[in-house]
């Protein structure tokens, strides 16, 4: 199949990442109850992977773009919203990684709150025995890392915004919808915010 009025572009099978990406018509994944995947990253799928799954029934159309693609027999919208058929029951277990103790952390530092240039910071220093965890790494900027070094919290007169914890899968999901993408086609918007109070 080929897209009209559209670049050649290679797209991975995963949930797209890349910004530049988000042109080429991706289509919004929702599981069977009607919410995404995932926030962030925003469960897309590259238009190739939409026609593909929904041409093989796994998904329900909900969505279309105005574009469409065309094989010699056939010729179908791009789907901008699908439904998986099957529920896809979510992880419980939250990976320790960098990316997750920023989402955790609301991408801010957790001693002056600022935002950009975030590096991570033992509260007990490994030095002292701290280990690496949950409830003993906080994300911190590179001045408040610094200014802290290897010294415990009261050394330092620094005190944290919140104390450090191991957060669930659904939490991190949450948090995950205060960061959307540069990019909202209007037919996602209603599927990404269903569950929010309507204004009268």
């Amino acid at each position: 199949m080929q897209v009209r009025s559209s670049d050649e572009t290679d797209f991975k099978t995963t949930f797209i990442r890349a910004p530049g990406a988000l042109k080429q018509n991706p289509a919004l994944v929702l599981n069977a109850d009607y919410r995404p995947l995932s926030y962030l990253p925003l469960s897309l799928w590259p238009w190739q992977e939409a026609v593909k799954a929904a041409w093989l029934d796994r998904v329900q159309i909900v969505a279309e773009y105005d574009e469409y693609v065309h094989s010699p027999s056939t010729t179908i919208r791009i789907p901008s919203v699908v439904v998986l058929r099957d529920y896809v029951k979510p992880q419980k277990r939250v990976a320790f990684t960098r990316f997750n103790l920023f989402l955790r952390d609301q991408f801010s530092c957790q001693y002056c709150g600022a935002k950009g240039d975030l590096t991570f910071d033992h509260v007990v220093p490994r030095a002292s025995g701290g280990v690496t965890s949950w409830e003993n790494v906080v994300a911190a900027c590179s001045r408040c890392n610094l200014r802290k070094g290897s010294k415990s919290l009261r050394r330092s007169g620094m005190a944290l915004r919140r104390a450090p914890r191991q957060p669930d899968a659904s939490e991190l999901h949450n948090q995950g919808r205060r960061f959307p993408p540069n990019h909202l086609h209007e037919s996602w918007i209603d599927f990404l915010y269903w569950d929010t109070e309507l204004e009268a």
